[in-house]
Protein backbone atom coordinates (compact mmCIF):
# COMPACT_ATOMS: atom_id res chain seq x y z
CA UNK A 1 0.00 0.00 0.00
CA UNK A 2 1.18 3.37 -0.90
CA UNK A 3 1.70 5.85 1.45
CA UNK A 4 -0.38 9.12 1.72
CA UNK A 5 2.68 11.12 1.73
CA UNK A 6 3.83 9.23 -2.03
CA UNK A 7 0.39 9.40 -3.09
CA UNK A 8 0.51 12.99 -2.24
CA UNK A 9 3.31 13.92 -4.66
CA UNK A 10 2.29 11.87 -7.30
CA UNK A 11 -1.41 13.62 -7.52
CA UNK A 12 0.59 16.85 -7.67
CA UNK A 13 2.27 15.79 -10.93
CA UNK A 14 0.87 17.52 -13.98
CA UNK A 15 3.62 15.98 -16.09
CA UNK A 16 6.63 13.67 -14.98
CA UNK A 17 9.78 12.77 -16.22
CA UNK A 18 11.64 9.73 -14.29
CA UNK A 19 15.31 9.28 -14.51
CA UNK A 20 15.56 5.56 -14.96
CA UNK A 21 19.16 3.94 -14.61
CA UNK A 22 18.26 -0.11 -14.03
CA UNK A 23 18.69 -0.37 -10.20
CA UNK A 24 15.46 -1.09 -7.56
CA UNK A 25 14.42 2.73 -6.71
CA UNK A 26 14.48 4.45 -10.24
CA UNK A 27 12.87 1.18 -11.80
CA UNK A 28 10.03 1.16 -9.13
CA UNK A 29 9.67 5.34 -9.32
CA UNK A 30 9.05 4.52 -12.73
CA UNK A 31 6.58 1.93 -12.38
CA UNK A 32 4.48 3.64 -10.00
CA UNK A 33 4.40 6.73 -11.59
CA UNK A 34 3.55 4.96 -15.22
CA UNK A 35 0.46 3.43 -13.42
CA UNK A 36 -0.45 5.80 -11.28
CA UNK A 37 -0.89 8.97 -14.07
CA UNK A 38 -0.46 6.89 -17.01
CA UNK A 39 1.56 6.94 -20.44
CA UNK A 40 0.73 10.40 -21.92
CA UNK A 41 1.66 11.78 -18.19
CA UNK A 42 5.11 10.07 -17.53
CA UNK A 43 8.53 9.78 -19.60
CA UNK A 44 11.09 7.65 -19.03
CA UNK A 45 14.19 8.40 -19.31
CA UNK A 46 17.55 6.14 -19.72
CA UNK A 47 20.87 7.28 -20.65
CA UNK A 48 23.97 5.06 -21.77
CA UNK A 49 27.36 5.76 -21.09
CA UNK A 50 30.38 3.25 -20.80
CA UNK A 51 29.86 3.80 -16.75
CA UNK A 52 26.33 2.24 -17.19
CA UNK A 53 26.57 -2.20 -16.89
CA UNK A 54 24.51 -3.39 -20.18
CA UNK A 55 22.58 -5.50 -18.23
CA UNK A 56 21.38 -2.15 -16.42
CA UNK A 57 19.78 -1.10 -19.86
CA UNK A 58 18.78 -4.24 -20.83
CA UNK A 59 16.58 -4.70 -17.89
CA UNK A 60 15.01 -0.67 -18.69
CA UNK A 61 14.21 -1.80 -22.47
CA UNK A 62 12.48 -4.96 -21.61
CA UNK A 63 10.40 -3.13 -18.28
CA UNK A 64 9.41 -0.29 -21.38
CA UNK A 65 7.72 -2.59 -23.29
CA UNK A 66 6.53 -4.85 -20.61
CA UNK A 67 4.59 -1.56 -18.89
CA UNK A 68 4.46 0.03 -21.85
CA UNK A 69 6.65 3.39 -20.84
CA UNK A 70 6.89 6.01 -23.42
CA UNK A 71 11.17 5.46 -22.74
CA UNK A 72 13.67 7.94 -24.21
CA UNK A 73 16.97 6.24 -24.42
CA UNK A 74 19.82 9.35 -24.73
CA UNK A 75 23.25 9.89 -23.85
CA UNK A 76 23.97 12.50 -21.45
CA UNK A 77 27.18 13.66 -22.97
CA UNK A 78 29.77 13.26 -19.47
CA UNK A 79 32.52 10.96 -22.00
CA UNK A 80 32.88 14.88 -23.25
CA UNK A 81 32.94 16.81 -19.73
CA UNK A 82 36.98 16.85 -19.13
CA UNK A 83 35.93 17.89 -15.00
CA UNK A 84 33.76 14.14 -14.95
CA UNK A 85 36.75 12.39 -17.09
CA UNK A 86 38.98 14.04 -14.47
CA UNK A 87 37.49 11.97 -11.53
CA UNK A 88 37.38 14.69 -8.44
CA UNK A 89 35.58 14.23 -5.25
CA UNK A 90 32.46 15.33 -6.73
CA UNK A 91 32.58 13.66 -9.95
CA UNK A 92 28.75 12.35 -9.06
CA UNK A 93 28.02 16.45 -9.68
CA UNK A 94 29.55 16.67 -13.11
CA UNK A 95 27.70 13.47 -13.92
CA UNK A 96 24.10 14.84 -12.57
CA UNK A 97 24.63 17.63 -14.60
CA UNK A 98 24.91 16.33 -17.58
CA UNK A 99 22.13 14.02 -17.20
CA UNK A 100 19.52 16.53 -15.65
CA UNK A 101 20.63 18.85 -18.43
CA UNK A 102 20.24 16.73 -21.46
CA UNK A 103 16.80 15.53 -19.92
CA UNK A 104 15.52 19.03 -19.62
CA UNK A 105 16.47 19.89 -23.39
CA UNK A 106 14.55 16.75 -23.75
CA UNK A 107 11.52 17.31 -22.04
CA UNK A 108 9.61 20.17 -20.27
CA UNK A 109 8.22 17.45 -17.86
CA UNK A 110 9.06 18.08 -14.23
CA UNK A 111 12.15 15.89 -13.50
CA UNK A 112 11.95 13.01 -11.28
CA UNK A 113 14.88 11.06 -9.57
CA UNK A 114 14.50 7.34 -7.44
CA UNK A 115 16.49 9.21 -4.43
CA UNK A 116 15.40 7.73 -1.13
CA UNK A 117 16.17 8.69 2.22
CA UNK A 118 18.97 6.76 3.01
CA UNK A 119 21.01 8.32 0.23
CA UNK A 120 20.64 11.39 2.05
CA UNK A 121 22.92 9.93 5.01
CA UNK A 122 25.44 9.52 2.10
CA UNK A 123 27.82 11.53 0.26
CA UNK A 124 25.78 12.60 -2.93
CA UNK A 125 27.23 15.43 -4.70
CA UNK A 126 24.58 14.58 -7.35
CA UNK A 127 21.96 16.26 -5.08
CA UNK A 128 23.43 19.49 -6.10
CA UNK A 129 23.00 18.98 -9.46
CA UNK A 130 19.86 17.52 -9.03
CA UNK A 131 18.68 21.07 -6.61
CA UNK A 132 20.09 22.93 -9.55
CA UNK A 133 17.63 21.43 -11.95
CA UNK A 134 14.68 21.51 -9.90
CA UNK A 135 14.27 17.48 -10.11
CA UNK A 136 12.17 16.39 -6.92
CA UNK A 137 12.77 13.15 -5.12
CA UNK A 138 9.19 11.83 -4.73
CA UNK A 139 10.72 9.10 -2.24
CA UNK A 140 12.52 11.61 0.04
CA UNK A 141 9.28 14.05 -0.02
CA UNK A 142 7.34 11.09 1.52
CA UNK A 143 10.20 10.08 3.92
CA UNK A 144 10.54 6.27 2.47
CA UNK A 145 14.23 4.76 2.98
CA UNK A 146 15.73 1.52 0.74
CA UNK A 147 13.98 -0.82 2.68
CA UNK A 148 10.56 0.73 1.89
CA UNK A 149 11.11 1.57 -1.66
CA UNK A 150 11.96 -2.58 -1.91
CA UNK A 151 8.54 -3.21 -0.36
CA UNK A 152 7.09 -1.00 -2.46
CA UNK A 153 8.72 -3.00 -5.53
CA UNK A 154 7.45 -6.30 -3.94
CA UNK A 155 3.86 -5.13 -3.05
CA UNK A 156 3.90 -3.74 -7.13
CA UNK A 157 4.66 -7.06 -8.80
CA UNK A 158 8.46 -6.49 -9.33
CA UNK A 159 9.85 -8.85 -7.62
CA UNK A 160 13.02 -9.49 -9.19
CA UNK A 161 13.44 -5.94 -9.15
CA UNK A 162 12.96 -5.56 -5.75
CA UNK A 163 15.99 -8.24 -4.67
CA UNK A 164 18.48 -6.21 -7.36
CA UNK A 165 21.85 -5.47 -5.07
CA UNK A 166 23.00 -1.87 -5.08
CA UNK A 167 25.34 -0.97 -7.87
CA UNK A 168 26.05 2.06 -8.52
CA UNK A 169 28.19 3.32 -11.73
CA UNK A 170 30.99 1.49 -13.29
CA UNK A 171 32.75 4.99 -12.55
CA UNK A 172 32.24 4.81 -8.98
CA UNK A 173 34.61 1.82 -8.81
CA UNK A 174 37.52 3.95 -9.60
CA UNK A 175 39.50 5.74 -6.92
CA UNK A 176 39.30 9.64 -6.88
CA UNK A 177 41.64 11.29 -9.28
CA UNK A 178 42.32 8.63 -11.49
CA UNK A 179 41.09 9.35 -15.08
CA UNK A 180 38.02 7.53 -16.00
CA UNK A 181 38.55 5.28 -18.79
CA UNK A 182 35.44 3.80 -20.91
CA UNK A 183 38.28 0.50 -21.25
CA UNK A 184 38.80 0.50 -17.36
CA UNK A 185 35.20 0.78 -16.83
CA UNK A 186 35.10 -2.42 -19.51
CA UNK A 187 37.45 -4.47 -17.57
CA UNK A 188 35.71 -3.68 -13.95
CA UNK A 189 32.35 -5.12 -15.12
CA UNK A 190 33.70 -8.05 -16.52
CA UNK A 191 36.15 -8.59 -13.21
CA UNK A 192 33.32 -8.20 -11.07
CA UNK A 193 31.17 -10.61 -13.28
CA UNK A 194 33.63 -13.23 -13.44
CA UNK A 195 33.95 -12.85 -9.30
CA UNK A 196 30.19 -13.49 -9.45
CA UNK A 197 30.47 -16.61 -11.09
CA UNK A 198 32.98 -18.18 -9.41
CA UNK A 199 32.19 -17.01 -5.76
CA UNK A 200 28.72 -16.11 -5.86
CA UNK A 201 28.91 -13.19 -3.13
CA UNK A 202 26.46 -10.98 -1.99
CA UNK A 203 28.53 -7.85 -2.86
CA UNK A 204 31.62 -7.91 -5.09
CA UNK A 205 33.71 -4.60 -5.82
CA UNK A 206 36.27 -4.33 -8.44
CA UNK A 207 37.79 -1.11 -7.01
CA UNK A 208 41.09 0.57 -9.43
CA UNK A 209 43.47 2.07 -7.03
CA UNK A 210 47.00 4.21 -7.91
CA UNK A 211 48.77 1.10 -6.93
CA UNK A 212 46.93 -1.96 -7.69
CA UNK A 213 43.48 -3.46 -7.78
CA UNK A 214 41.33 -4.66 -5.22
CA UNK A 215 37.97 -6.98 -4.96
CA UNK A 216 35.96 -6.09 -2.05
CA UNK A 217 33.41 -8.82 -1.00
CA UNK A 218 31.18 -9.36 1.56
CA UNK A 219 32.68 -10.72 4.96
CA UNK A 220 31.21 -14.15 4.50
CA UNK A 221 32.54 -14.59 0.55
CA UNK A 222 35.87 -12.77 1.92
CA UNK A 223 36.39 -15.86 4.72
CA UNK A 224 35.37 -18.70 2.65
CA UNK A 225 38.11 -17.50 -0.35
CA UNK A 226 41.50 -18.90 0.79
CA UNK A 227 44.90 -18.08 -0.77
CA UNK A 228 44.83 -21.09 -3.34
CA UNK A 229 41.43 -19.93 -4.50
CA UNK A 230 42.39 -16.10 -4.30
CA UNK A 231 45.52 -17.13 -6.41
CA UNK A 232 43.32 -18.60 -8.81
CA UNK A 233 40.94 -16.12 -9.25
CA UNK A 234 43.71 -13.40 -9.60
CA UNK A 235 45.48 -15.42 -12.10
CA UNK A 236 41.60 -15.28 -14.32
CA UNK A 237 41.64 -11.80 -13.57
CA UNK A 238 44.61 -10.64 -14.61
CA UNK A 239 44.03 -10.93 -18.74
CA UNK A 240 40.63 -8.71 -18.24
CA UNK A 241 42.78 -5.72 -17.14
CA UNK A 242 43.21 -3.00 -19.66
CA UNK A 243 47.19 -2.15 -20.27
CA UNK A 244 46.79 1.20 -18.30
CA UNK A 245 46.05 -1.46 -15.42
CA UNK A 246 48.56 -4.66 -16.29
CA UNK A 247 51.27 -5.88 -14.11
CA UNK A 248 49.50 -4.18 -11.31
CA UNK A 249 48.83 -6.63 -8.21
CA UNK A 250 45.37 -7.39 -7.00
CA UNK A 251 44.46 -7.70 -3.84
CA UNK A 252 41.21 -8.76 -1.77
CA UNK A 253 39.31 -6.90 1.08
CA UNK A 254 35.97 -6.08 2.60
CA UNK A 255 33.51 -4.72 0.86
CA UNK A 256 33.41 -0.81 2.14
CA UNK A 257 31.03 1.63 0.46
CA UNK A 258 32.27 4.49 -1.10
CA UNK A 259 35.62 2.25 -1.00
CA UNK A 260 37.00 4.43 -4.00
CA UNK A 261 36.41 8.30 -2.72
CA UNK A 262 39.74 9.50 -1.49
CA UNK A 263 39.78 13.48 -0.04
CA UNK A 264 37.54 15.47 1.93
CA UNK A 265 33.71 15.21 1.00
CA UNK A 266 32.83 18.75 1.07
Amino acid sequence: MLSARLEAVLRSLETAAVAVSGGVDSMTLATLAHRRLGAQRVTTIHAVSPAVPPEASARVRQYAEREGWRLLVLNAGEFADANYLGNPINRCYFCKTNLYGAMARATPRQLLSGTNMDDLGEYRPGLNAAREHGVRHPFVEAEIDKPGVRALARALGLDDVAELPSSPCLSSRVETLIAIEPAILQAIHAVEGLVGDRLSPKTVRCRVRRARVVIELDAETLAAADDEARAALSGEIAPLLPPTLAGRPIGFEGYRNGGAFVGAKT
